[in-house]
């Protein structure tokens, strides 16, 4: 049975502003599969002090067969992180993934009160490199989907021996993960709230923020003549769901949620 929600450690517990953190298991996947860009990072060689930090398209998702979700990682075939999680130990390469999602400026009466709405997630795990073939193109079909629903589907597939050559697949286990959320309004000092003078000149609350995608624009060689309903659904849904979700956290009030 797949985990329901990731249990607190030294590694992952949230410390500062423990109130919103969210060990949820599905709030966590789901806040990664819905951020275009993840960032990696991980030790260039054993004992080096100094990690790297790739950004790298990204899914979780569970492998039929698998009794928990994994993070599928794509990347190029000659890429270091791809090459030492080819040469890793049976336990993998350790790995660490953050998925972010910014949904407002919170303004408040002083700067040091200002804050943003957000959504975070950390993943630890150790990661290898899939060598199966049918799983392989699971994940590429998982991680193609992520990026614009159903575009795999609409697409020239299977992918050649080429193109499978030149892609890896890495797959980490999850071992500890954590997000933490922040939404509402500004939550200012009581010294400040009492000075009517500062309250009666300065505007406080949020401006909600959301990425928002354009009209889709034909290529130079593109011969379809109108856009795929496919993708006007996938842009349509997309801009709809991050209006909303940006709006409804500049809404609740402050702490209320957790």
């Amino acid at each position: 049975m797949a985990t329901q929600e990731y249990p607190q450690t030294a590694a992952n517990k949230v410390n500062r502003y423990g109130n919103r953190a969210n060990y949820d298991a599905e709030f966590i996947h789901g806040l990664v599969n819905t951020t275009p860009v993840l960032h990696v990072s991980f030790n260039p060689e054993p004992g080096s002090l100094t990690p790297i930090i790739l950004p790298m398209i990204g899914q979780v998702g569970q492998y039929p067969g698998d009794e928990e979700p994994h993070v599928y990682l794509h990347g190029y075939v000659s890429s270091r992180i791809m090459k030492m999680g080819a040469d890793s130990t049976s336990e993998g390469l350790p790995l660490c993934v953050a998925a972010t999602k910014i949904d407002g400026y919170v303004l408040a009466l002083t700067p040091n009160s200002h804050s943003y709405n957000y959504r975070s997630a950390v993943l630890q795990g150790t990661a290898t490199v899939i060598t199966d073939l049918e799983e392989r193109l699971w994940a590429m079909h998982l991680v193609t989907n992520s990026v614009v629903a159903d575009r795999w589907e609409n697409t020239r597939v299977p992918p050649d021996n080429v193109e499978l050559q030149s892609t890896r697949i890495m797959k980490m286990k999850i071992t500890t993960a954590s997000a933490k959320v922040r939404d509402g309004g500004p939550e200012d000092d009581k010294k400040d709230l009492k000075r009517d003078g500062v309250v009666a000149k300065t505007w406080t609350g949020v401006i909600p923020f959301y990425e928002r995608l354009g009209a889709p624009i034909a290529s130079t060689y593109n011969k379809v003549k109108t856009v795929p309903n496919y993708i006007k659904t996938f842009v349509d849904k997309q801009n709809e769901v991050a209006q909303r979700t940006a709006n409804e956290a500049a809404m609740l009030e402050y702490g209320k949620k957790k």
